[in-house]
């Protein structure tokens, strides 16, 4: 099993949890979190956690990826292990 962790924009939550439903991932963890963008501003952004088997890691950080991309600058980003993917 490997721990997924994605930090994503808050109105992207429902279609990365969606997305990673549809490849057979049911069990998310979600917390509000802020991040800073700059040094006065700080923005809601929504930290989600997933245990997945070692097989599907690769498949739900691109369904994670593809549901969570806005094409925006600040996105979000994945870690897994100490490897970060930006989204």
């Amino acid at each position: 099993m490997k721990l997924i962790t994605a930090i994503i924009k808050p109105f992207k939550l429902d279609d990365v949890r969606q997305a990673v439903a549809e490849i057979g991932v049911q069990g998310i963890t979600a917390t509000e979190v802020r991040a800073a963008e700059h040094v006065v501003d700080s923005l809601p952004k929504t930290k989600i956690e997933l245990a997945v088997d070692d097989d599907n890691v690769e498949q739900v950080i691109e369904a994670i990826t593809e549901a969570a991309r806005s094409g925006k600058i600040g996105d979000g980003f994945i870690v897994r292990g100490r490897i970060i993917s930006i989204i």
